[in-house]
């Protein structure tokens, strides 16, 4: 039964021949696979992590170690991988905070290429499906540490962990986003400066009605994302013609893939010529969004998030629209390129169709909006209680100590796809709040609920051997050795020690059956849209992201 169960999480992708798990090799040194679990229901529809331990083991001896980046929790303890184990988590579907990636770079490199190390090492990235954070991951080393141009790391990446015609591996414009940014870090001494950045105006053009628009961050070493300011209707400027005209920006310096354009009276009139023509929808307009006091971030990382509600009855909205996009003020300022020195202020701008949609997929909903602008500039004041920045950070050295960051809880990987409360589509409660931000944007002056997500499907993932072939052999294999399959543990079977042992994380798991009356729900729980990679929770003020 549990082997039916993972084939239909599977949908269309390979498992690994040999052995039956969800993984492939990268390159020689680097692994991707799923998030493992030790617990039900995960353990019958995911890899079981004795069966991965076990895997290792049989191919890699003591010559694996796991990197880890889940906000939702690994789902195991750090003892049932001999505590060979380093975690670098933040939520699920989004980017790193970047001041994380030297970190994360810098162990890689010191497990695989350090004194007196092993050059049978290898690598395991894993998050929860074994994609977007992985490969973010995967590519990011192969880029900053082996010397691999974006666009090979890129295409390695999805040659061997998907199927043909199922898309790419990194496929989150914010995620890639990032890897370009650590192409330009790594092209440029390995210097980072972080920042606290003020968002002073969010400009949009082609603005629909009942969008909000909020303003976040990462809090928490990157474990959570927060909302800093969600936008209400007396923080809006219609510009129209007739109303309000702003003056024109202050120009700041940006980058030449996001060409300043603030919204001025040519630009006023381009917008309605544009929906005189019927590329707008009638009622569009563009809308300042000015904030009453700061907003101050503690990082350069900075995300705008999107939700459109119409108004139905009975005390319920329904969401048509969710969409959200990150960007890095440090880059965005041209902080590499200038020897670490990156410009004071800026705009970053993008359009509608290139923003990142619902649980790392592309779907978004109804058009929000055309274009938006977002205009920052360096906080001049450090926000509560936070040490006094810049702070330059630099990847580090061959030999010096790489710090690890705190590990969500384990367990709560477990219940993630019960609990998680996501942005989705669909109906909301309302209440005097979400109405007031609802009609925040509405250039009609007069309108949430947990959502559960599903369990990831991925689709088109497949499995590779360390040469790219999909069968992955072993000395004995068909010649009536026995091959390594998923099973319980053996407990005859001894575990090997790690030669360098990391910290281990107390506790135990406790593994129950999975009953047939049982299997309905679990299937239920697993079911989601095709494109969409695993499950994610992205609503409130301060919220946990998986």
């Amino acid at each position: 039964m549990a082997s039916i169960l993972r084939q239909i999480v599977a949908g269309p992708r390979q498992k690994h021949p040999e052995a039956g798990l969800d993984l492939c090799y990268v390159t020689n040194n680097i692994i991707a696979t799923s998030g493992p679990s030790s617990t039900f229901p995960q353990r019958a529809y995911r890899n079981p992590t004795d069966a991965l331990v076990k895997f290792l083991d049989y191919k890699h001896d003591t010559n694996w170690a796991i990197w880890e980046f889940r906000a939702e929790g690994t789902g195991y303890p750090d003892s049932e991988v001999y505590g060979r184990i380093r975690h670098y988590p933040w939520p699920d579907h989004h980017p790193p905070p970047f001041a994380l990636v030297p970190n994360i770079m810098a162990s890689m490199r010191e497990w695989l290429k350090g004194q007196d190390t092993n050059p049978a090492r290898v690598v395991v990235v894993h998050c929860k499906a074994g994609k977007g954070r992985s490969g973010t991951a995967a590519c990011s080393y192969l880029i900053s540490e082996e010397g691999w141009t974006v666009e090979d790391a890129l295409f390695r990446f999805t040659t061997r962990r998907m199927r043909s015609g199922f898309g790419a591996g990194v496929s989150i414009p914010s995620q890639l986003r990032w890897i370009r940014y650590v192409d330009r870090w790594t092209k440029h001494q390995k210097l980072y400066v972080e920042r606290q950045i003020e968002v002073a105006e969010v400009h949009v053009w082609g603005l629909r009605d009942g969008v909000k628009v909020a303003v976040e961050g990462y809090i928490d070493e990157g474990r959570t994302i927060k909302s800093f300011h969600t936008f209400n209707r007396y923080e809006r400027v219609i510009v129209d013609g007739k109303g309000e005209t702003p003056t024109s920006l202050t120009s700041p310096t940006i980058s030449a893939s996001s060409p300043s354009l603030p919204i001025t009276d040519s630009t006023v009139r381009a917008v309605s010529q544009r929906s005189a023509s019927g590329s707008l929808e009638a009622g569009v307009n563009a809308v300042i969004f000015r904030p009453a006091q700061p907003i101050i971030l503690p990082t350069n990382d900075i995300s705008i998030d999107l939700e459109r509600r119409n108004k139905a009855t009975y005390g319920w909205t329904m969401v048509t629209s969710v969409a959200h996009v990150w960007f890095n003020a440090f880059f965005e300022g041209h902080g590499p390129e200038n020897h670490g020195v990156a410009a004071t202020d800026g705009v970053f701008e993008i359009d509608w169709d290139a923003m990142d949609g619902i649980k790392g997929s592309a779907r978004k909903g109804t058009r929000a909006l055309d274009r938006l602008a977002v205009v920052w500039r360096t906080a001049d004041r450090p926000s509560d209680g936070k040490p006094e920045l810049p702070q330059i950070i630099t990847e580090p050295k061959e030999g010096e100590p790489v710090p690890q960051t705190k590990a969500a809880d384990w367990k709560s990987a477990q219940h993630s796809n019960l609990t998680a409360r996501g942005q989705d589509l669909g109906l909301r409660t309302a209440s005097p709040v979400s109405a007031n931000v609802s009609k925040a944007s509405s250039l009609r002056s007069g309108g949430s609920s947990p959502q559960h997500g599903g369990e990831d499907h991925l689709v088109g993932v497949k499995t590779r051997g360390p040469s790219g072939e999909d069968y992955v052999s072993h000395e004995g294999h068909g010649e009536g050795q026995p091959t390594v399959t998923i099973s319980e543990p053996d407990p005859g079977m001894p575990k090997l020690k790690s030669p360098e042992p990391m910290a281990q994380a107390e506790g135990s798991t406790k593994i129950t059956d999975v009953g047939l009356g049982n299997v309905a729900s679990v299937v239920g729980e697993m079911r989601r849209s095709p494109t969409e990679e695993s499950d994610d929770g992205k609503l409130g003020q301060d919220r946990e992201k998986g």
